[in-house]
């Protein structure tokens, strides 16, 4: 049975994992493995992974050994080693919450230039990768989350500025609430435009 997404009106697929650690989908009737919930990503079927005994959505470590596994199979990895250390060290972190949002947003991106992408390589059949083209695309990314970070942390936008301590730390400077509002409303806009010149 598939449920209903409200938003896209797309049907979910329900899988139950069961403590054998079987998976069950419920719209088929038949168990499937990693690799078939791997392809029904590709192919855009969306889904929900529950724990058949409590009902618990697994969704995201499922996911998770459905990278695990591609990136043990050899071949081109997607994840690199920097990469891995980074996205681990932001655990635990003050940032920690902004880090999904800046995945999110840089994926999306990634994702609506793909197109763009595949027909840049295969102008260049034959010829040296359009690295310059990608690169650019992941400045502006790393550009627009170093932005956030220091809009999220005053002092170091204030040292940023020949190491001065920001607007927060100054007497009769503005409540640092309102600062940080400011900053947040500067960020959403960023994210808008980026969003926008992608488009």
């Amino acid at each position: 049975m598939a449920e209903t997404d409200q938003t896209t009106a797309a049907p979910v697929v329900k899988i139950k994992k069961y403590a054998n650690r079987r998976l069950y989908n419920t719209a088929t009737s038949s168990y499937v493995t990693l690799e078939n919930l791997c392809q029904m990503v590709k192919d855009g079927q969306d889904f929900i992974v529950e724990d058949a005994k409590t009902g618990e959505d697994i969704t995201r470590g499922v996911l998770t050994q459905i990278i695990f596994e591609e990136e043990s199979k050899g071949g081109q990895q997607l994840l690199p080693i920097g990469f891995l250390r980074r996205l681990i060290s932001f655990y635990g972190d003050s940032l920690q919450t902004l880090v999904p949002s800046y995945l999110e947003v840089s994926m999306a991106s990634f994702q609506r230039n793909q197109e763009q992408m595949r027909q840049y390589m295969a102008e260049a059949f034959g010829e040296m990768f359009p690295f310059r083209s990608i690169e650019e695309m992941g400045r502006q990314n790393m550009a627009m989350f170093q932005r956030a970070m220091t809009m999220f942390n005053p002092f170091v936008a204030g040292m940023n500025e020949g190491d001065k301590p920001g607007m927060a730390d100054k007497p009769g400077g503005e409540p640092e609430v309102d600062t940080l509002k400011k900053q947040m409303e500067e960020l959403r806009k960023q994210v808008e435009a980026l969003a926008r010149n992608k488009g």
